[in-house]
Order: C-alpha cells, then sequence, then structure tokens
C-alpha cells in the first residue's frame, strides 16, 4: 500500500486560499494521478487545523468567507467518505498530553505543533 500525506501547503491549494494557491494546478494535477494510481491519500489533522488558521489570515473578509465554505466542504466531504483523501482521526487528550512534553523541542529547532503531531501520529 501506497500512502501520501496531504500537507497544509498542498490542503490551501485544494482549497485554493488566496495568496497561498500558487501552485493549485500542478497539486490538483498531482492529487488525481495518486488518485488514480490508487494511493491512499490521508489528511492530518494538523493540516486540517492549520489550513483553518491560513484562511482566517488570508484576503480580504469575502474571500476569507469564501475559502472558508470551500475548505468546510472539503473537510465534511472527507470525514463523509466523498472525497479521495481520508482524515486522520484527531488524538484523545492523553496522547496530545504526551506530544504537548515533546513540543518545546521541536518549537526550539523552529518545528511548530502541527509538525510534531504529523510526526507522531505516522511515526510507526
Amino acid at each position: 500500500m501506497t500512502i501520501c500525506l496531504i500537507d497544509t501547503s498542498v490542503f490551501c491549494n485544494v482549497v485554493d486560499v488566496p495568496r497561498r494557491n500558487q501552485e493549485r494546478g500542478t497539486v490538483m494535477q498531482q492529487l488525481r494521478a495518486y488518485v488514480e494510481g490508487r494511493v491512499t491519500v490521508l489528511l492530518p489533522m494538523a493540516a486540517i487545523l492549520e489550513t483553518g488558521n491560513l484562511i482566517a489570515q488570508s484576503g480580504d473578509g469575502n474571500q476569507r468567507r469564501q475559502a472558508a465554505r470551500r475548505f468546510v466542504e472539503h473537510v465534511k466531504a472527507a470525514i463523509d467518505g466523498l472525497a479521495p483523501w481520508i482524515p486522520t482521526p484527531f488524538v484523545d487528550a492523553e496522547v496530545l498530553k504526551r506530544w504537548l512534553s515533546e513540543f518545546p523541542d521541536h518549537a526550539t529547532r523552529g518545528s511548530g505543533l502541527g509538525d510534531l503531531t504529523i510526526i507522531r501520529e505516522f511515526a510507526w
């Protein structure tokens, strides 16, 4: 089984977030190729949260609302199994506490909490 993780920059292109969508055509073409190639495409919870934050910081109020609506449609479709990618489950409180204990070291190296959650979520 081949797995592809959608990171925040990719999901911003999918959602078409203003000023974060410069590679939209390339991203959509590559995702189509993955889906057609039967690659399992996962949408980490961190990418969902980070994309939502970036939407709130982009464009004017009208652009933010339009991007937020597209974002909601994409995330709901993933939750309902209607998108070509699968959202990862949100971690429980105890797991999050363990990850938080590691966060200061990651922040020191310039790695954010979203990156840490992706690393821990997929470290086998």
